[in-house]
């Protein structure tokens, strides 16, 4: 069987008088390396006439759904709130791209894997809420990015989190707690209620979920596995987990199609 190939919806990028659709180089080398599947980066249509019928046709041709990580934060109108340009930056182009291909992929049963923006782009697809500047909240951590010239000290694994027993996470990592990599200056505020909570930080903000009753796998974490996820055994262990359901996903709709 040749390699299964997952979707990576793209961010907008306003450069040199073009438009850009791009993905994050960390992105593509941990879904080639670590979960051994080919990495397709989706333009972010999502606001062009006919994006629905795109959006289901790439979930007709692809085994599973990375989505990224990304500067941007979700639109807040799309949980209800208001559009500050503190809250900001914005990229409505991936919203409307990356929330119809998650709801796509959950209701195909289609593997999900949703990294930093992307686990706050699950909970609003299910009908969730995001807390913005959670670091201004008393008793809350700071999550965001140590400042540095050095990537991987801005990356680096730093905090700890407690992993809920029983969840697919427990099961995956095989462990009740781990260190991450976790860089965010929002998080998920109310829950969808077709989440379930895998870990929290120590300060009790969600760091990982999975959807519940899913079909397939449909995992979201806070943090960043992409970065190491070729020398971090839990960063290793996800993208494996990971690229083995889509492996499956992708032998069962091999043998749909011949049936």
């Amino acid at each position: 069987m040749t390699k299964p190939i997952v979707a990576l919806p793209a961010d907008v990028k306003h450069t040199d008088g073009y438009d850009w659709h791009a993905s994050p180089r960390q992105y593509v080398d941990a879904a080639l390396k670590a979960a051994d599947v080919v990495p397709l980066i989706v333009p972010a249509f999502g606001l062009e006439e006919g994006a629905a019928e795109a959006i289901a046709s790439v979930l007709d041709r692809v085994d599973g759904v990375l989505v990224t990580g990304a500067r941007s934060n979700v639109y807040p109108e799309l949980y209800g709130e208001q559009a500050t340009e503190a809250n900001g930056p914005y990229d409505r182009e991936r919203d409307a791209t990356s929330i119809p291909l998650i709801r796509g992929a959950i209701e195909r049963g289609v593997p999900l894997f949703a990294i930093c923006r992307g686990i706050q782009e699950l909970n609003v697809a299910l009908g969730g809420t995001i807390a913005t500047e959670i670091h201004e909240k008393e008793g809350n951590l700071d999550h965001r990015r140590v400042e540095s010239d050095d990537p991987d000290v801005r990356f680096s694994i730093r905090q700890q989190i407690k992993i809920e027993a029983g969840s697919c996470l427990a099961t995956i990592l095989g462990a009740d707690k781990t260190s991450v990599n976790s860089l965010h200056r929002q998080s998920i505020g109310n829950l969808a209620p077709e989440l379930g909570v895998a870990a929290v930080a120590d300060d009790g903000v969600i760091e990982a979920v999975s959807v519940t009753n899913a079909r397939g796998f449909a995992v979201g974490v806070q943090w960043h596995p992409e970065y190491w996820a070729t020398t971090d055994a839990t960063s290793q262990r996800l993208f494996k987990a990971f690229g083995d359901a889509v492996r499956s996903y992708a032998r069962s709709r091999e043998r749909a199609l011949t049936a």
